[in-house]
């Protein structure tokens, strides 16, 4: 009877029930069960120029379920435009090796200004990541208008 009442109040699942506890991810979302760890923005884009490398450069970190940086992971990472992308286009390597653990993304350019871009990262047995909004001006600095 103990053993119930312990199993109950602690969130035993039973046969197919997770073992690692659901973590938040940044950008919202959450991961847990059969994924290895999560993606997280280790650095987030900034608000960039049009046809201009996002600077400093992206980087997006595997984590466990503890939160700890997973050194041994030497995945492929992609970023992609989130849903919310102004029109533009992303180019520039957008798929990498991680390395001990980091991708560094250091030539992602967005050829169109606009506001509310997101970056998703994903890479195989840990789901998708979407940064938080950026804002990508024109040549002189402002959003590009639109008639």
């Amino acid at each position: 009877m103990l053993i119930a009442v312990l199993c109950g109040a602690s969130a035993c699942g039973g046969p197919g029930a997770p073992l690692a506890p659901s973590i938040p991810r940044e950008g919202g979302g959450i991961s847990g069960g059969s994924a290895v760890g999560v993606l997280a923005f280790l650095v987030q884009p900034r608000d960039a120029a049009a046809g201009s490398p996002i600077d400093p450069e992206v980087k997006v970190e595997a984590l466990d379920t503890l939160g700890h940086v997973l050194t041994a992971f030497s995945g492929t990472v992609r970023v992609a435009l989130g849903s919310t992308a102004s029109g533009g286009t992303l180019s520039g390597t957008v798929s990498v090796v991680a390395l001990s653990g980091v991708a560094f993304f250091d030539t992602l350019v967005i050829d169109r200004a606009g506001s509310d871009y997101t970056l998703v990262a994903s890479a195989t047995g840990f789901g998708s990541v979407e940064s938080t909004p950026f804002t990508v001006s024109g040549a002189v600095g402002a959003p590009e208008r639109t008639p």
